[in-house]
């Protein structure tokens, strides 16, 4: 059985910085994809950064603060959010597929509950 199960979510200031973790079992994820994603209310789910064999790839609206990695090793996958606006405020999710990159959640099969980041003004 597939699991993704993301850490490291919470409140910072603006300007601030934070670290998400996704931890995956149950696949040999390096043949896959893994992607972050996030879905403030009200709004669709973004693509956030997405990290493969091939490369990494990020939504436009993180390029050059936010930095995807990954220990294949580990079947782990960190999201380092550095320059924390306001508008970053949202529910963050991991998830795996097998296309790189896939920009659009229906690429991706399997997800993790997500973890909320608030950021304040």
């Amino acid at each position: 059985q597939v699991q993704l199960q993301e850490s490291g979510g919470g409140l910072v200031q603006a300007g601030g910085s934070l670290r998400l973790s996704c931890a995956a079992s149950g696949r040999t994820f390096s043949w896959y994809s893994m992607g972050w994603f996030r879905q403030a209310p009200g709004k669709e789910r973004e693509l956030v950064a997405t990290i493969s064999s091939a490369g990494t790839y990020y939504g436009d609206s993180v390029k050059g603060r936010l930095t995807i990695s990954r220990d294949y090793a580990k079947n782990t996958v960190d999201l380092q959010m550095n320059s924390l606006k306001p508008e970053d405020t949202a529910v963050y999710y991991c998830a795996t597929g097998f296309r790189f990159p896939a920009v659009v959640a229906a690429s991706y099969d399997y997800w993790g509950q997500g973890t909320q980041v608030t950021v304040s003004s």
